[in-house]
């Protein structure tokens, strides 16, 4: 909203300053009266200044209601400036000619009297020639009037150019506004800027089933190291238990920096410095990344300190989309190796997947056919199953006006082996109770520790930090061929998402908001020409 107001200061003035300057013109030029010159330069210059003000509420209007996340800080930027705008015409029509009809003085006309006749002919004919001198000079001697009749002879030239040549200036038009295609694709494009805000985070990974005490000690030997060896770091808080997975073997160190105005070094330097750390730590095991915290990212639901390109790949198969998502990885990989050896800048920062296959896990089977025999169902062995490990609500307990559920379960004891599932009976429908053991079998085995779904299908999320001032459109396009070069199934979908998503939404909104202004400043001209 300031940024428009700042903006339009110009363009408030601009109509304003033309109305003033045609009826000052009909009074000094016209000899009219203030109160008429009012009402005649207004009504002349009017249309002119009407269709400058409409094709400026043409171009702003439509980007006041851009969509998306963009649209929710380009829509107050687009309406401000057309009030803005919008005011400054009523001002001009209505203010202005006002002022103007009561502030602006014709010059006095100096009485005959005071005109002294030549007393001869060569004295008339000196003052004649002296006044020609002074004009001419004013005309064409002065900076000026030098610098102005340049300017009226430029514009003329080209003015009379332009007619001679139309269609030369149509198709010099056309092919413009068609050039913002490739300068678009060649120009790269970031969603968010690169910030200092004096905070970033270090994220951790750990193999499935790291207990959280061990997750807490690795994160606790960064930080220590982190506050040894990067200067300007004010404190570093720790988090286990936190991350993408949430699981105990995630966890994250948000660092807080000094003010900029007090370190020497910024906050891309101390990430660059603070990765180096991180590479003792990382191995086959444990992956430890660097990243920019971001409170704009965070505030919209962009989340933190994460990855600025992602796409997804969506399908059937759990199996299949972590061997798509891995080979992507890997493509993006080979890609900042092949950059690091020609001398450039990685296109990609710790590249990485949101699958984490290996967490274990007890997988009970109910086997059908004994349980049909026994008469137990599988819903009361589910149930009896969810009393055993997480617990039931049964009632309620008040006391002090405050009411407390009372859950029923296991003992720890008992929920900690398996082999207790002997103590344990389910209801049977022939009559009495049935031993759990006997109807179900275990089976150890591995899982993802979360499965994402989009449109009922589940997913898998590739993504990746950007180095400073890197081109977000540039990497994304590169892992759009990835995935190509992947030639999945039919079943298979891929897509952006995150901040990419919001990056191409952007751009829909922008080329959306450049045809209206584009069709409605058309509209305009054409209806008052």
């Amino acid at each position: 909203t300031m940024l428009a107001l700042t903006l339009m200061v110009g363009v408030v003035i601009d109509d304003a300053i033309v109305v003033l300057e045609n009826i000052y013109r009909f009074v000094e030029e016209k000899g009219m009266d203030p109160f008429q010159a009012a009402i005649e330069g207004t009504r002349e210059i009017g249309l002119a200044v009407l269709a400058t003000t409409l094709s400026l509420l043409a171009v702003f209007i439509p980007v006041g209601f851009m969509t998306g996340i963009v649209g929710r800080f380009m829509s107050s930027f687009g309406l401000t400036a057309a009030a803005a705008i919008a005011v400054s015409l009523i001002v001009s029509f209505t203010l202005t000619p006002m002022l103007a009809a009561r502030w602006i003085k014709r010059k006095k006309e100096v009485p005959s009297s005071e005109f002294q006749v030549p007393s001869s002919e060569t004295e008339e004919t000196r003052e004649i020639t002296e006044l020609e001198t002074r004009n001419s000079e004013l005309e064409t001697g002065s900076k000026a009037g030098w610098f102005y009749s340049k300017i009226d002879g430029s514009y003329t030239w080209l003015l009379r150019l332009a007619m001679r040549y139309r269609w030369a200036v149509v198709l010099i038009c056309v092919a413009t506004v068609a050039s913002i295609v490739p300068l678009y694709k060649f120009v790269g494009m970031a969603f968010l800027p690169d910030e200092d805000e004096s905070l970033f985070q270090v994220n951790l990974k750990g193999p499935q089933g790291t207990s959280l005490s061990a997750t807490q000690s690795m994160l606790d030997r960064i930080a220590r190291d982190i506050r040894a060896e990067i200067p300007g770091v004010k404190n570093t808080l720790i988090l286990a238990g936190f991350g993408r997975g949430s699981g105990s073997n995630n966890g994250f160190i948000n660092v807080a920096l000094q003010p900029l105005s007090e370190r020497k070094q910024s906050q891309a330097d101390l990430i660059n410095r603070t990765r180096a750390i991180a590479k003792k730590y990382s191995s086959k095991d444990y992956q430890v990344t660097v990243s920019a915290s971001s409170s704009i990212a965070g505030s919209i639901g962009l989340g933190r300190g994460g990855s600025s390109v992602g796409m997804y790949i969506a399908g059937p198969d759990m199996a299949k989309l972590t061997e798509y998502a891995n080979a992507m990885v890997e493509k993006m990989k080979q890609d900042n190796a092949e950059a690091e050896k020609s001398g450039r800048m990685p296109t990609y920062r710790d590249p990485d997947t949101s699958i984490e296959v290996g967490n274990p896990e007890v997988r009970v089977t109910i086997d059908r056919t004994k349980a049909a025999d026994l008469g137990v169902r599988a819903g009361d062995v589910a149930q009896a199953l969810n009393i055993l490990s997480a617990g039931q609500i049964t009632s309620t307990f008040s006391e002090n006006s405050k009411q407390y559920d009372v859950v029923v379960r296991a003992e720890e004891a008992f929920r900690r082996d398996r082999s207790n599932f002997k103590y344990f009976t389910v209801g049977s429908s022939n009559g009495g109770t049935v031993d759990l053991e006997r109807v179900i079998k275990i089976d150890e085995g591995t899982s993802p520790s979360s499965i994402n779904r989009l449109n009922r299908q589940r997913q898998v999320t590739v993504s990746a930090g950007l180095p400073p001032n890197a081109a977000e459109s540039d990497a994304v396009a590169k892992m759009e061929k990835f995935a190509a070069d992947l030639k999945m199934p039919a079943e298979y979908v891929v897509g952006v998402t995150g901040q990419s998503k919001e990056l191409q939404k952007a751009y829909e909104a922008f080329l959306y908001a450049f045809l209206l202004s584009f069709v409605f400043m058309y509209l305009i001209l054409a209806a008052q020409f």
